[in-house]
């Protein structure tokens, strides 16, 4: 007999934690799960809900009004999950992980299942709403069935702050390996458009435009790496508060670099994108399993890292990991691996190869389903 299982998530709109879901749920196996998604929200232009529906993935959409909206939505979701009366009901990060909780009085022998997608929480960040829910998080977790947290180092430190060791599970993020490959084809075809040619060199950062991605760490490191290299070229690929957008372009013009630093909204091609490059960079000063790092290896691109989250143990290479929020040392390890890639070329297949070995969709789904199983097997056994 099938499991029922419901993942709730605030919406689909194209993000990294989104992205992850989609994956997921596209490749259980519909033998042994019925699934269905819970949206809080409706999905902007760039979101992900088509690639669910042509999948034949049910969305609901719960149409929350804005964040005090809470009765009438509480209530309708409510009245979903009655009709649904899931085996096991999954929060995607957040809020979602906390309703669980809520609703567990209304369906007692649903298992609930917490997803944790960070490796800590800046309190800098967040407002006092955050916070509290954080706190909420830490005082409520026992209360999980099971919580599956996307990084060791997100295992860490939820730990430090109370989590439950027995209910927390790590399940790395899943890359699809069938989407994520060299393209040479996508590669020339894009060059093209930003009138880039083959011999420049071109680093990328790719990821929303949020201060915890550390653009002016990036930008910083480019205006160094440009006092020395006159080959080099720069790209930021990401959407985000148009407020902050400015504060980036102004730094990028007073560094002197504006003119060698190309931007590019989100756009659903990624896997073009990255075969463009030819060093994808991240310079978040926090990250939990990111996505992009995988993604881009899994096109064969090479990468320098901050060592934050489980960056360092993706790439697999200290050569390539740096400090945060530090512009000298990223200059430098761009700078080395350059000139590495000039002298003794770039094995992609290697880079490729061990995101195949460690970070397939197909390790995320057996690991994802060994744990629901086992969660239902449990509840019938008490």
């Amino acid at each position: 007999m099938k499991k029922k299982i419901v993942f709730l998530i605030r919406d689909l709109n194209y993000g990294g934690a989104e992205r992850q879901l989609v994956t997921l749920v596209k490749a259980l196996d519909k033998q042994c799960f019925d699934i269905t998604v819970l949206c809080f929200y409706p999905s902007g232009s760039l979101s992900l809900d088509k690639d669910l529906k042509d999948s034949g993935i049910p969305i609901i959409c719960l149409d929350k009004q804005g964040r005090w909206h809470l009765f009438g939505f509480f209530w309708r979701l409510v009245q979903h999950l009655q009709r649904i009366h899931p085996d096991v009901l999954h929060g995607y990060v957040g809020i979602p992980n906390l309703l669980t909780i809520f609703l567990k009085p209304f369906f007692p022998s649903t298992r609930m299942v917490w997803g944790i997608r960070s490796s800590n929480v800046d309190p800098d960040f967040d407002d006092w709403l955050g916070r509290l829910l954080f706190q909420l998080e830490c005082f409520l977790s026992h209360l999980a069935d099971l919580i599956i947290v996307n990084s060791y180092a997100g295992r860490a430190y939820y730990l430090t702050n109370g989590f439950p060791a027995n209910k927390m599970t790590v399940i790395p993020n899943g890359i699809d390996i069938e989407l994520f490959k060299p393209d040479q084809g996508a590669r020339i075809k894009v060059r093209k458009l930003w009138g880039i040619c083959e011999d420049t060199i071109l680093l990328g950062l790719v990821g929303r435009l949020d201060i915890r991605k550390d653009h002016p760490t990036f930008l910083r490191a480019a205006a160094l790496l440009s006092e020395e290299r006159r080959d080099v070229r720069f790209v930021c690929v990401g959407s985000g508060s148009e407020n902050y957008a400015r504060e980036l372009y102004e730094l990028a013009d007073e560094l002197g670099i504006s003119n060698r630093v190309i931007w590019v909204k989100a756009r659903a091609d990624m896997s073009a994108i990255y075969n463009t490059l030819d060093i994808v960079v991240s310079s978040s000063y926090t990250e939990g399993f990111p996505n992009v790092i995988g993604e881009a290896m899994a096109c064969g691109i090479p990468c320098v890292v901050t060592d934050v989250g489980d960056a360092a143990w993706i790439v697999g290479d200290i050569d390539v990991v740096v400090p945060p929020k530090n512009p000298e040392a990223l200059k430098n390890a761009l700078k080395r691996l350059i000139e590495t890639i000039g002298i003794d070329g770039c094995d992609r297949t290697q880079i490729r190869q061990r995101i195949i070995d460690h970070f397939s969709v197909l390790q995320l789904v057996f690991k994802t389903e060994a744990a629901l199983l086992c969660l239902s097997h449990e509840s019938i056994s008490q």
